[in-house]
């Protein structure tokens, strides 16, 4: 099949699970309350007007705020009332955070990851280890479901994010290094003193623990990297002075909201610029015109990112995030666009306080 073929058949497949998960959020019988009273006021009836992706334009941006305004129990769907549900937070430093409920989602999502990790860099049965975000976030569970599937068993450093933030706008930079140390040196202990294969961590907290341990020597074969900017001359740093080239890496882009967008495997053409590819038809990933939203950015430019989740546990067409990206061509083997070099949205203007990622 050439990329032609391949483009429109995974169009076609999205078109068609586009009609199917907007008819469950907007029919009585399956759909949350949120989106139902929003039907009654919209003048329109999406369960039967959305016939294709395209479609989802009549849509408003989805605002942060109904996450964290609003009880969580105006997004659970007809056919999940009475099952009790996971709730995870993301963002932000002080007040309410946004929270995102669910149920299967984070297991079909990484079980979906878990077939493109290679054994040789995350043997099975090998134990991992986990020095990132955990308490309420979607994470915690989702890397431990996700070393199950493949026969491991995981470890796990804590750490509050929002802590980190909060004391770097504070400009208290002292508290927040002898934070990261704390943190990096739970994670060298574990290295030294448990047989750890694969790790999860953020790309600062992966510098600093290679600072202070041989990763290779420690055991690592597989590294799985989440957080946002990675440039590409620090992803460099990453590949050829953290890991030696001896250790996989595998960069992710993702989010309570979204799920897990994988990143394609660094060819030397790429010179060590990381795109990304949402895993569609459950998420897609568009690359927008900042004062345009309803304009993709060309090929190869920069843009804001804009995210449409949509599974039968959480629809949430149009948002846009708090990241900038480079909109890129489809890749084997994905048929569908990247994003690339992630970074927070304005990073070229303003300062952007991003703590332990």
């Amino acid at each position: 099949m050439n990329s032609n073929d391949s483009t429109k058949t995974a169009e076609a497949a999205l078109d068609a699970h586009v009609r199917e998960i907007v008819r469950w959020h907007f029919s009585p019988e399956t759909g949350c309350s949120f989106w139902l009273d929003w039907a009654k006021k919209a003048g329109w009836n999406p369960a039967t007007d959305v016939k294709c992706f395209g479609c989802l334009q009549r849509f408003p941006h989805f605002q942060d705020e109904w996450l964290r305004d609003l009880q969580p129990e105006v997004w659970v769907p007809k056919q999940f009332q009475g099952r009790p549900f996971n709730i995870f937070e993301t963002g932000g430093t002080t007040g309410m955070p946004k929270q995102r409920i669910g149920w299967d989602d984070y297991k079909v999502d990484y079980a979906e990851f878990s077939e493109k990790l290679s054994d040789a860099h995350f043997p099975r049965g090998a134990a991992w280890l986990m020095a990132g975000p955990t308490g309420p976030r979607r994470l915690r569970l989702a890397i431990e479901h996700l070393a199950n599937l493949r026969g491991s068993s995981c470890y796990f450093i804590d750490l509050d994010p929002r802590w980190v933030k909060k004391v770097l706008a504070e400009k208290k930079y002292d508290v927040a290094r002898a934070y990261m140390d704390h943190v990096v040196d739970q994670a060298v202990t574990i290295l030294k003193n448990r047989k750890v294969a694969g790790l999860f961590t953020t790309p600062k907290l992966l510098e600093a623990i290679g600072e202070k341990i041989q990763l290779w020597d420690a055991g690592i074969r597989g590294v799985f990297c989440g957080g946002t900017t990675m440039a590409p001359q620090y992803v460099r740093y990453i590949v050829e002075e953290v890991l030696e080239n001896r250790i996989g890496f595998y960069p992710t882009y993702g989010n309570t909201l979204m799920g897990l967008a994988a990143s394609v495997p660094l060819r030397p053409e790429d010179q060590f610029s990381v795109t990304y590819f949402a895993p569609q038809p459950r998420a897609v990933l568009r690359v927008v015109n900042p004062n345009k939203t309803d304009q993709v950015v060309d090929y190869g430019q920069w843009g804001r990112v804009e995210l449409t989740t949509l599974t039968r546990e959480f629809f949430m067409p149009r948002f846009l995030e708090r990241d900038e990206a480079i909109r890129r061509e489809s890749r084997p083997p994905y048929a569908w666009d990247g994003v690339a070099e992630v970074r927070p949205f304005g990073a070229m203007e303003k300062t952007i306080v991003e703590g332990v990622y």
